[in-house]
Protein backbone atom coordinates (compact mmCIF):
# COMPACT_ATOMS: atom_id res chain seq x y z
CA UNK A 1 0.00 0.00 0.00
CA UNK A 2 1.75 3.07 -1.28
CA UNK A 3 0.30 6.31 0.15
CA UNK A 4 -0.97 9.02 -2.17
CA UNK A 5 1.06 12.22 -2.32
CA UNK A 6 0.87 14.02 1.06
CA UNK A 7 -0.91 17.22 0.01
CA UNK A 8 -3.60 19.03 1.98
CA UNK A 9 -6.85 20.62 0.76
CA UNK A 10 -5.04 23.94 0.29
CA UNK A 11 -2.48 22.38 -2.08
CA UNK A 12 0.35 22.55 0.48
CA UNK A 13 2.33 19.77 2.18
CA UNK A 14 0.16 17.80 4.61
CA UNK A 15 0.91 18.61 8.25
CA UNK A 16 0.59 16.10 11.11
CA UNK A 17 -2.84 15.56 12.66
CA UNK A 18 -2.03 13.66 15.86
CA UNK A 19 0.46 11.26 17.40
CA UNK A 20 -1.31 11.16 20.79
CA UNK A 21 -3.58 9.45 20.03
CA UNK A 22 -1.81 8.04 17.00
CA UNK A 23 -4.12 8.47 14.03
CA UNK A 24 -4.35 7.99 10.29
CA UNK A 25 -5.06 5.08 7.98
CA UNK A 26 -1.34 4.25 8.13
CA UNK A 27 -1.12 5.14 11.85
CA UNK A 28 1.60 7.62 10.98
CA UNK A 29 0.02 10.68 12.62
CA UNK A 30 -1.06 12.09 9.24
CA UNK A 31 -4.34 11.79 7.32
CA UNK A 32 -2.53 10.07 4.46
CA UNK A 33 -4.57 7.78 2.25
CA UNK A 34 -4.30 5.29 -0.59
CA UNK A 35 -6.58 3.22 -2.83
CA UNK A 36 -7.03 0.65 -0.05
CA UNK A 37 -8.48 3.28 2.33
CA UNK A 38 -12.12 2.71 1.45
CA UNK A 39 -13.29 4.91 4.33
CA UNK A 40 -11.19 7.87 3.17
CA UNK A 41 -9.72 8.66 6.61
CA UNK A 42 -8.67 12.07 5.34
CA UNK A 43 -10.30 14.80 7.47
CA UNK A 44 -8.29 15.92 10.50
CA UNK A 45 -10.80 16.91 13.17
CA UNK A 46 -10.81 18.01 16.79
CA UNK A 47 -13.27 15.78 18.60
CA UNK A 48 -16.22 17.23 20.52
CA UNK A 49 -18.52 15.49 22.97
CA UNK A 50 -21.42 16.27 20.63
CA UNK A 51 -19.73 14.64 17.64
CA UNK A 52 -18.64 11.59 19.65
CA UNK A 53 -22.25 11.08 20.80
CA UNK A 54 -23.47 11.48 17.20
CA UNK A 55 -20.90 9.01 15.88
CA UNK A 56 -21.88 6.45 18.52
CA UNK A 57 -25.56 6.98 17.70
CA UNK A 58 -24.97 6.27 13.99
CA UNK A 59 -23.00 3.11 14.75
CA UNK A 60 -19.34 4.10 15.05
CA UNK A 61 -18.42 4.28 18.72
CA UNK A 62 -15.13 6.16 18.86
CA UNK A 63 -15.19 6.88 22.59
CA UNK A 64 -15.19 3.37 24.07
CA UNK A 65 -11.72 1.88 24.58
CA UNK A 66 -11.00 -1.26 22.53
CA UNK A 67 -7.79 -2.67 24.02
CA UNK A 68 -7.85 -5.64 21.64
CA UNK A 69 -7.20 -3.11 18.85
CA UNK A 70 -4.84 -0.99 20.99
CA UNK A 71 -7.45 1.79 20.86
CA UNK A 72 -7.83 3.84 24.03
CA UNK A 73 -11.02 5.58 22.89
CA UNK A 74 -11.31 9.23 21.95
CA UNK A 75 -12.40 12.17 24.07
CA UNK A 76 -13.27 15.78 23.36
CA UNK A 77 -10.17 17.69 22.31
CA UNK A 78 -8.45 14.71 20.67
CA UNK A 79 -7.41 15.17 17.04
CA UNK A 80 -8.26 12.30 14.69
CA UNK A 81 -8.28 11.44 10.98
CA UNK A 82 -11.99 11.02 10.39
CA UNK A 83 -13.70 9.37 7.43
CA UNK A 84 -14.72 12.07 4.97
CA UNK A 85 -18.21 10.62 4.57
CA UNK A 86 -18.84 10.65 8.33
CA UNK A 87 -17.65 14.26 8.52
CA UNK A 88 -20.04 15.27 5.74
CA UNK A 89 -22.89 13.41 7.43
CA UNK A 90 -22.15 15.21 10.72
CA UNK A 91 -21.97 18.56 8.91
CA UNK A 92 -25.37 17.89 7.34
CA UNK A 93 -26.74 17.11 10.82
CA UNK A 94 -25.22 20.25 12.36
CA UNK A 95 -22.74 18.50 14.66
CA UNK A 96 -19.49 18.42 12.70
CA UNK A 97 -16.29 18.83 14.68
CA UNK A 98 -13.69 21.48 13.88
CA UNK A 99 -11.24 20.77 11.04
CA UNK A 100 -7.53 21.39 10.55
CA UNK A 101 -7.28 22.24 6.84
CA UNK A 102 -3.50 21.96 6.90
CA UNK A 103 -3.79 18.38 8.13
CA UNK A 104 -6.73 17.32 5.92
CA UNK A 105 -5.70 15.35 2.84
CA UNK A 106 -6.81 16.71 -0.54
CA UNK A 107 -8.58 13.41 -1.29
CA UNK A 108 -11.23 14.53 1.23
CA UNK A 109 -12.39 16.95 -1.49
CA UNK A 110 -13.71 13.97 -3.47
CA UNK A 111 -16.40 13.68 -0.78
CA UNK A 112 -16.57 16.98 1.14
CA UNK A 113 -16.72 20.37 -0.64
CA UNK A 114 -13.95 22.78 0.37
CA UNK A 115 -16.47 25.41 1.49
CA UNK A 116 -17.95 22.90 4.00
CA UNK A 117 -14.49 22.15 5.38
CA UNK A 118 -13.74 25.87 5.62
CA UNK A 119 -16.96 26.48 7.62
CA UNK A 120 -15.46 24.28 10.35
CA UNK A 121 -11.79 25.26 9.97
CA UNK A 122 -9.64 26.12 12.97
CA UNK A 123 -6.67 27.19 10.85
CA UNK A 124 -8.17 29.39 8.16
CA UNK A 125 -6.38 32.73 7.95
Amino acid sequence: MEPDESVNVLGLPLTPCSTKPLTGFFRDGHCNTCAADQGSHTVCVVMTAEFLAFSKYVGNDLSTPRPEFRFAGLKAGDRWCLCAGRFLQAADEGCAPQVSLGSTHRRALEIVPLDVLKEHAIDLV
